[in-house]
């Protein structure tokens, strides 16, 4: 990493969720880190069918719009006996526009009658930083969570599939986890984790 990286260097994030801002921020202090909207970014369109592509896609063109440091996650829910699904587009399983609870009724719907022996998935989270747009080495650092899936919602914390992800070793959903327990666990935590070290070591 250029010496002129340092924890003041402010980063941009390719994305307006609310519930990942606070992820990353919790976990990535103290770089200062600012959402793409702050800047007025065109959202990059996910062309893409791997989460990695698809993070490089948005760290890309945020890093191209703002002229800063970029930072691009691109994560979903992979359910088994959906063969992957919803996979890349996890945000928008329900079509484009589709609230979290849409996505999650659709999510139930589909696997409807499926046994809960046979509901295994996982959260999966890739997460790129970019110096600059042109960046030719990419810090590139994943995540995996895994759980299953249940009939219905259980908890209010959390976002997206949150209430519907059954994590056995904590006999529980990851929208009963604190905020702080879930930035230990989750798909996301683990691939910041990582790429803190990364941006300390490179």
């Amino acid at each position: 990493m250029p010496q002129s990286f340092s924890p003041q260097q402010q980063i941009v994030l390719a994305s307006g969720n609310q519930g990942k801002i606070k992820e990353i921020q919790a976990i990535l202090a103290p770089h200062p880190i600012l959402a793409q909207s702050h800047f007025n970014v065109p959202e990059a369109e996910e062309t893409a069918t791997t989460f990695i592509e698809n993070a490089l896609i948005k760290a890309r063109n945020a890093a191209l719009h703002c002229q800063l440091p970029a930072l691009a996650d691109d994560s979903g829910l992979v359910v088994d006996a959906l063969n992957g699904a919803p996979g890349v587009i996890s945000a928008r399983y329900a079509g484009v526009g589709s609230s979290d609870q849409d996505n999650v009724q659709k999510l139930l719907t589909e696997l409807a009658g499926v046994p809960e022996a046979e509901r295994t998935a996982r959260f999966m989270c890739v997460i790129v930083f970019m110096r600059h747009a042109e960046d030719p080495v990419p810090l590139i650092a994943q995540g995996v969570w895994e759980g299953r899936i249940l009939t219905a919602a259980i908890g209010t914390h959390g976002f997206g599939y949150d209430p519907v992800f059954w994590i056995p070793s904590h006999h529980c959903t990851s929208a009963e986890l604190s905020a702080t327990l879930k930035n230990t666990l989750s798909h996301r935590a683990q691939a910041l984790q990582q790429l803190k070290h990364l941006l300390l070591t490179a």
